[in-house]
């Protein structure tokens, strides 16, 4: 039970002393002058007994001064209730604790916070989802023929990088492997800074680095906090204008290589052996991972000479997810302004070397290798379709989804594509197939559409690949019933959607499609 002493600036009378005057308010401000007192030394008491006491014998004091008998804490209790709008309120409780408030000093506080039904000021007045303003990627090609492309997100991190339109397609016998080494070779030294400098600044700003090569493109990526976005695009700008490529670098990562073909996943070999079967002996049959015959033959003038043809400004996009357009178009002129552009004969920027074309073969190939430790045979199939700027492509990603597939073991639940043919004719159905999945590899002039599937047992590997042929054959000659179309293009749609609101991807969405299409489609006009 707490007793609560209120001090105002009418009486305070004890019950024995009702109806008698006050005798001064002297008396009464020296005694709440003493409670007060007792309460501090009672905070600093070792004993809770002590404490009691100085709250007791400053009750009694208060209650002579004020012409009553002893009181206790009932009789304060019951004397603070005739007490209207205290000025100062000490509370003794049970719990040893006691707390003093000034309530004039709390009144002017209430009135200076910010009232709760005003809005805050320079916020914009809510609107519905359909009233908002979509968010727009804007684009800006600097003198040097560098774009640069970018959409606000409005958070605290921001994606930026460089994309650049080269890849293994562009490499020749003299030089395979090459976009491998420089996959592994970025945010190395430069000509002003260390290795372990350039990893100290980019984790001092709070920053992450990633690389990702393929056949077509190389993509240099930086997250970082958005305060920090000067500072990361001219490191980003040096480690790619100003690499020192030495010896030592060379091969500190050919020994990493080496070692990544020791352990190379069973799908990355399956997929380097389909396009070996489907483009053989054209620029797209190329392996992106340098083969272990190519690997001695990888110096640093091989490097050198790879960046100094084709990371030209006209094969270059700088984009951006989460910054501020004008600022990233700023920094692009700062940094990246400098590197030369390729000039035709009448004086237009071009592309430097551009890729050759290559067309469908197909063909077989097969891979005899140490047995992965999983100790499944793993089978593919696959038939060519259109590259990105195929008429069909949005057809064929709906074909893809709606195969579906995956492994024979699944968490399950809403998105896992559980009633996709795949897994309800193939998975469900033969209890010896472990995988079956259908995937897409899109290029620029044309692509495959393919299942990959595994087997425990490898005598199970001819009949996996039986069943993936006559779901294939199914397609071409049984429609698709309506219940399974809308599933599939309900999950495509989810599916684009989804990874669209991740900052990284959404970078790697704009740089891409600049470079293929010299635009960005916007995803609503890819899920109408």
């Amino acid at each position: 039970m707490n007793s609560v002493l209120a001090r105002g600036g009418k009486s305070v009378l004890a019950p024995a002393a009702r109806g008698q005057q006050h005798r001064g308010n002297g008396s009464v401000a020296r005694a709440a002058g003493a409670l007060r007192t007792a309460v501090a030394g009672g905070r600093r008491a070792a004993s809770p007994t002590l404490q009691a006491a100085g709250y007791h014998r400053a009750g009694q004091q208060l209650a002579r001064s004020s012409g009553g008998a002893a009181v206790g804490g009932r009789e304060l209790h019951n004397s603070a209730s005739k007490v209207k709008e205290p000025e100062e309120v000490v509370v003794l409780s049970s719990s040893r604790t006691a707390k003093s408030v000034d309530k004039s000093a709390m009144l002017e506080a209430r009135k200076g916070r910010f009232p709760m039904d005003r809005p805050f000021p320079g916020v914009p007045p809510l609107k519905p989802p359909g009233a908002l303003k979509r968010p727009e990627t804007l684009t800006t090609t600097l003198p040097n023929g560098l774009r640069v492309a970018s959409q606000e997100t409005y958070g605290a991190l921001c994606t930026f990088g460089i994309v650049v339109n080269a890849g293994s397609r562009l490499e020749t016998d003299l030089n395979t492997g090459t976009c491998h080494l420089l996959e592994l070779m970025a945010f190395k030294s430069t000509a002003t800074r260390s290795h372990q400098q350039v990893v100290s600044e980019f984790e001092e700003m709070g920053g992450t680095t990633s690389t990702h090569g393929s056949r077509d493109q190389m993509l240099y990526c930086v997250d970082v906090l958005r305060d920090n976005l000067e500072r990361a695009v001219e490191l980003l700008a040096d480690t790619l204008i100003n690499p020192r490529v030495t010896p030592e670098e060379v091969e500190e990562q050919k020994a990493v290589i080496g070692f990544q073909l020791e352990d190379t996943m069973p799908e990355v070999t399956m997929r380097e052996s389909l396009m070996t079967a489907a483009f053989k002996g054209q620029p797209l049959g190329r392996p992106y991972w340098c083969p272990k015959s190519a690997l001695p033959k990888l110096e640093a003038n091989m490097v050198r000479s790879f960046r100094k043809r084709h990371f030209t400004p006209g094969k270059m996009v700088l984009a951006g997810a989460g910054v501020d357009h004008d600022e990233l178009v700023r920094l692009g002129n700062k940094y990246f302004g400098g590197l030369e552009a390729v000039e035709g004969g009448n004086g237009d920027v071009v592309d430097a070397a551009g890729p050759a074309e290559s067309s469908y073969v197909g063909g077989e190939s097969r891979n005899v290798v140490a047995k992965h430790k999983d100790k499944l045979t793993r089978v593919s199939v696959a038939f060519k379709v259109g590259g990105w700027h195929d008429d069909l492509l949005v057809p064929t990603c709906v074909l893809q989804v709606l195969l579906g597939g995956g492994d024979s073991f699944s968490a399950g639940g809403p998105g896992k594509g559980m009633y996709s043919r795949l897994y309800r004719e193939v998975l469900n159905r033969f209890y010896w197939a472990e995988a079956a999945e259908a995937f897409s590899m899109i290029h620029d002039e044309t692509g495959l559409l393919g299942i990959a599937g595994a087997a425990a047992d490898k005598l199970r590997a001819g009949q996996l690949m039986h069943v993936f042929c006559e779901h294939f054959a199914t397609l071409a000659t049984v429609p698709v019933t309506d219940e399974e179309l809308s599933r599939a293009r309900n999950m495509l749609k989810c599916n684009v959607l989804t990874h669209l609101e991740s900052r990284l991807v959404l970078f790697e969405d704009i740089g891409r499609q600049m470079l293929t299409y010299g635009r960005r489609e916007t995803p609503e006009s890819l899920v109408r």
